[in-house]
């Protein structure tokens, strides 16, 4: 599964996965699902998860089956929180 615990990305190889460009001094998934209730934010990365893997054999293949991992991480994360 990728999560950044166990899928390292080369130094000179780009990560497609989780990009520079939606990170700063607060990542956007982060800022995303700051704004949303926590069952706001598991549907997001729900829908997100089905969207990758509805397009893969279209689309990315390998890389949108990472992003649809990359997700389910997200998704596994809130349900490891106590609210």
């Amino acid at each position: 599964m990728y999560d950044e615990n166990t899928t390292k990305i080369a130094q000179n190889q780009k990560d497609n996965i989780n990009p520079d460009h939606y990170k700063g001094s607060i990542e956007c998934i982060d800022a995303i699902e700051a704004s949303m209730t926590k069952e706001a934010f598991r549907g997001y990365c729900k829908g997100n998860i089905l969207k990758y893997v509805w397009r893969y054999e279209n689309k990315n293949l390998k890389e949108d089956l990472l992003k649809s991992q990359w997700y389910t991480s997200r998704l596994v994360k809130t349900y490891e929180t106590q609210d």
